[in-house]
């Protein structure tokens, strides 16, 4: 049966949810287990090594867009997976020996390989997943022999059916280390279990790389809630010829404020993501408490929850100062264009004063002119008055230029009139037309 085209990505999405499996885990077995903060700028070329891994033991090697990747090398096993900011690396080798830690499995991997690795290293961590007869049930036994007699925390995951021991310590071989004692849990159950303890240490330290953002950020915030204060304290008093330097203290103030937050908004949005990925892989361990020791819920709450709210108070500071400075320069601006209203007003006012002496003056001129005019045309009567008694007809010529006065006078008031109305109106349609 024919069926419309497939989406471009339709593949892709569908096979999402089919992408990084857990790795069935054996017991006994050794794991040892790499994150390497890489960020967006190494994404390309962090898969170059596992290709020459396979290379190396002759496996089948990944697809160059490949997101995960998963492989058996003989003495051990590799599985690969780059995510937004960080890669890891699992490392699995069968059987444990006397020593829990003493082989991990990463000393099977090539040293030259682990070293051309891109990034820096997040999460190290050697962790061993053994039956309950092979290893003591004493968590102060189990501290004193495996973890360097640190204070252990741990419980009974997958509702009972293993338990999980770590400490949260580097030690000197710079991994920290997970001790899981399986009980009842099939292969598949068991990779599961021990990827979820591997993602509560990776997102938690994600997690926490906001946390020197915070620190950084707080006497910076303080800083320039000074700077506010100092400005607002300023426009109480300021006259007119201060406005224009507040408002620029204020537009750089604004300025440096938008630029942090677009540094940090980023990190403190993926803390927020990175804790509630940590407090879910929690809830998934399904946790029992294990006589005598603090589990993993209790821990993260009081360590990690009191550095997320840091981070939290600084991002909400941050954004609150940005809105404040906000407001103060919308303020001053409101009143830097009251006052240059005020002063177009008074500039108004004065423009049209002069406008009116102007056209009284105009019309003065006008007067003048009208006189001036008359007294030519009446002088032209006259003349032409006298010419014609002259030559013999029965004139006055006084009698005649007098008469001529008035209607001279009318005529031109009259021209002058419409000549006005006239230009006027041609300059009342200019105005319409622009």
């Amino acid at each position: 049966m024919q069926i419309p085209v497939d989406h471009p990505e339709r593949f892709n999405l569908n096979d999402e949810v089919h992408a990084r499996p857990p790795e069935p885990l054996p017991t006994p077995c050794r794991v040892s287990y790499l994150a390497l903060y890489t960020d967006w700028h190494l994404a390309p070329s962090d898969l170059e090594p596992v290709t020459e891994l396979a290379r190396r033991f002759q496996a089948v090697e990944p697809r160059p867009s490949s997101n995960h990747y998963s492989a058996d090398f003989g003495r051990f096993r590799l599985r690969w997976e780059r995510h937004t900011e960080y890669t890891r690396y699992t490392f699995i080798a069968p059987g444990v020996g006397e020593d829990l830690f003493a082989e991990p499995a990463i000393q099977l991997v090539p040293e030259d390989w682990l070293q051309s690795l891109p990034g820096s290293v997040l999460v190290a961590k050697h962790a061993t997943l053994v039956r309950p007869e092979g290893a003591p049930s004493d968590p102060d036994l189990i501290a004193a022999r495996y973890f360097g007699g640190n204070v252990l925390l741990g419980s009974d995951v997958g509702g009972g059916a293993a338990t999980a021991f770590k400490d949260f310590r580097i030690h000197g071989d710079r991994f920290s280390r997970l001790l899981m004692i399986n009980r009842s849990m099939s292969d598949r159950q068991a990779g599961r279990m021990m990827q979820r303890l591997f993602e509560i240490d990776s997102y938690r330290l994600l997690a926490l790389l906001a946390l020197p953002t915070a620190q950084k950020l707080g006497p910076i915030l303080t800083e320039k809630e000074h700077d506010l204060v100092s400005i607002i304290s300023a426009m109480a008093e300021a006259g007119a010829k201060d406005e224009g330097s507040l408002l620029d203290r204020l537009t750089r103030l604004q300025v440096e404020l938008e630029r942090r937050i677009s540094l940090n908004s980023y990190r403190f949005d993926a803390a927020r993501a990175y804790y509630q990925l940590v407090n879910r892989r929690i809830e998934e361990l399904r946790e029992q408490r294990y006589p005598g020791i603090q589990n993993l819920r209790e821990f993260t709450e009081r360590r990690l929850q009191p550095a997320m709210n840091t981070c939290e108070t600084m991002a909400r500071r941050q954004q609150s100062l940005s809105e404040r400075v906000a407001r103060t320069t919308q303020l001053l601006s409101t009143r830097v264009d009251i006052d240059r209203q005020q002063q177009n007003q008074s500039l108004l006012k004065t423009m049209s004063r002069r406008a009116r002496i102007q056209l009284r003056m105009q019309q003065t001129v006008e007067g003048l002119s009208v006189a001036a005019i008359t007294y030519y045309i009446v002088g032209l009567v006259g003349y032409l008055a006298k010419g014609l008694h002259d030559y013999g007809i029965a004139i006055d010529p006084s009698v005649v230029t007098a008469a001529s006065i008035p209607f001279v006078l009318i005529i031109l008031l009259i021209g002058v009139g419409r000549l006005r109305r006239h230009l006027f109106k041609d300059d009342t349609a200019g105005d319409h037309h622009g």
